[in-house]
């Protein structure tokens, strides 16, 4: 499953399975759509799966045949909305969705047009919510004011890039988010693996860094940086995944992050995360070893 989130807390209440989160371009290719059916097989086996489970979905990517840039088949023009709605419904094997994310921004659209058409859906039964994903603070703001012009709920949640390592969104994104309420649902929390102990696992074998994640450690003051958080989490005697996931959840604002477990063992260590509290102490060296930007306008006005 191309992006899983599961929100254990709830599960050990017994209030739901968990979040699932996907969008209707992943599986990619030829099997667009792939994902969400993977869901709906799952929902269909039955035992109350599709009531104890939050699903959350997107819509943005291109889902035209073959891959053409047909107009209306991508972005969130009303037209797309209400054909994308309608498409990952029977693919969910659902009636409604419980989260339905704009994945990116769409410049070309008005947001009158997009909460008319979201206007209609929830009015349907067809969404409850609406959330953004990749939103700069800006969009968040134009947003929720044009739902609120339409006396909307708007946007509930923002889904972005966030983790230890990356941490642009506290500029404005986080601080947007929570002046309108929004949940924040970080996705990569792990950075693609490399705040789980990458480096430790390259040295033993455990592991090959590919792609972006190569560039990345490819650099020697980026890799000096993983290697001085492996370094300090061992002396510590934590796991860097573990830490990684638990620091997010020290954030203002931050929900839950979306995790994409391979393994039982990563679905384990990332539930392990909910029971782990950070100390002042490490916190304060975390931040010495990937610096946040600072609170805006003074991280970049004075």
């Amino acid at each position: 499953m191309r992006c899983l989130g599961i929100d254990a807390r709830a599960l050990r209440a017994g209030r739901q399975s968990g979040l699932f989160g996907t969008a209707n371009v992943y599986g990619w290719g030829d099997d667009k759509g792939r994902t969400e059916e993977i869901i709906g097989s799952w929902f269909a086996q039955g035992g109350g799966r599709r009531d104890r489970t939050v699903i959350a979905t997107k819509v943005y990517g291109n889902m035209g045949p073959d891959g053409a840039a047909w107009p209306n088949h991508d972005k969130i023009s009303a037209l797309n909305i209400r054909r994308a709605v309608e498409a990952s419904l029977k693919r969910l094997g659902t009636d409604y969705i419980d989260v339905y994310q704009f994945h990116h921004v769409d410049r070309a659209t008005p947001f009158d047009e997009v909460w008319q058409a979201i206007d209609v859906l929830i009015g349907q039964g067809k969404i409850l919510y609406a959330g953004s994903s990749n939103f700069p603070g800006y969009k968040i703001a134009q947003a929720n004011e044009a739902a609120a012009r339409r006396g909307m709920v708007g946007l509930v949640s923002e889904q972005c890039l966030y983790n230890l390592y990356e941490r642009r969104a506290e500029m404005e994104v986080v601080p947007a988010a929570q002046e309108y309420g929004l949940g924040v649902i970080p996705w990569s929390p792990l950075h693609g693996g490399l705040l789980g102990g990458v480096l430790k696992k390259e040295t033993e074998g455990r592991r090959r860094t590919e792609g972006r994640a190569a560039q990345t450690l490819a650099d020697p003051a980026k890799r000096a940086q993983f290697q001085a958080y492996e370094d300090l989490l061992e002396k510590h005697g934590l796991a860097p995944g573990e830490v990684g996931l638990a620091w997010l959840l020290t954030r203002p604002g931050v929900t839950g992050p979306i995790v994409g477990p391979r393994t039982p063992e990563q679905l384990a260590g990332a539930l392990r995360a909910l029971e782990l509290e950070l100390s002042d102490e490490l916190l304060a060296e975390l931040d010495e070893i990937f610096p946040g930007p600072g609170p805006t306008p003074e991280a970049f006005a004075w």
